[in-house]
């Protein structure tokens, strides 16, 4: 991940209250997915992109003592707390930096490879880590299939909150985001020569981590939204209170996660 280009930099003072929503919505079926795919103690795993550190201290539990957790990302400071005796932690650009020393039977990335300008790059750098047998597991968002913050959008509380997620989507297009992704991420795998591919996708709503997620990212959006004319502060302040308020029933873009074996 290009730290400079990255939209939602997690040395925030929000980024704490985002990893933890992120972590409530989407950790059960990471978790889940894993589980069908077999990891077992011993095993050699890859967290790319490891935020706030959930997915690599569970890894660790689930490959024991003889296993090998590595966990990289451009900013490791919030990740550097889940280190023990199963687990490295490396900083690392997926996507320019050379691959870490493997192989590995699972390497996996969430919310990761939408933000990357250089996404097939990464990608391939991802499968080439595998070895025969070994599996990726690749988990990200399509902000297009749903693109809106309330679904349900009722007066002008819903028609705000989907005016500032159309923002947000402006402003993470204009970083290079791939805003539709996650729908093609079961092609991509196939093209990357996995073999056993398969796919689901979670859509998150009127979640109580909705909430949080929500509020979090526009108080790290706010500047922004505001200088590129998105949004003024006055109703950038009208949503946090209405979402206080417990008015809005948000929603979060779909989770795709797929999956595939390298043969």
């Amino acid at each position: 991940m290009n730290d400079e280009g990255y939209l939602l930099d997690n040395r925030e003072d929000e980024a704490a209250t985002r990893l933890a929503a992120i972590a409530s919505l989407f950790d059960p079926g990471t978790f889940q997915r894993m589980e069908a795919l077999g990891i077992a103690p011993g095993w050699r795993c890859w967290e790319v992109g490891a935020g706030g550190g959930t997915v690599v201290r569970w890894l660790a539990g689930r490959v024991g003592a003889g296993g090998h957790v590595l966990a990289t990302d451009i900013d490791v400071s919030r990740v550097e707390a889940a280190a023990g005796p199963a687990v490295a932690v490396r900083q690392h650009d997926v996507a320019r930096d050379a691959p870490p020393p493997g192989p590995f039977d699972l390497v996996h990335a969430r919310l990761v490879l939408v933000h990357v300008a250089e996404r097939d790059r990464a990608l391939q750098t991802m499968v080439g880590a595998l070895q025969p047998g070994g599996w990726l597991l690749v988990e990200d968002a399509d902000p297009a299939l749903q693109p809106l913050s309330c679904p349900d959008a009722q007066g002008p509380a819903g028609e705000l909150a989907n005016r500032l997620r159309t923002g947000f989507r402006t402003l993470l297009a204009e970083r290079g985001a791939d805003l539709s992704y996650g729908r093609k991420l079961p092609r991509l795998l196939r093209e990357a020569g996995l073999a056993d591919v398969a796919a689901d996708a979670r859509f998150p709503l009127a979640m109580p981590a909705c909430t949080a997620l929500e509020v979090a990212t526009v108080r790290l959006l706010r500047a922004q939204l505001v200088a590129h004319g998105l949004a003024t502060e006055a109703e950038i302040e009208q949503h946090v209170a209405n979402v206080a308020a417990g008015r809005l029933d948000l929603a979060q873009p779909p989770l795709v996660a797929a999956w595939g074996r390298r043969p």
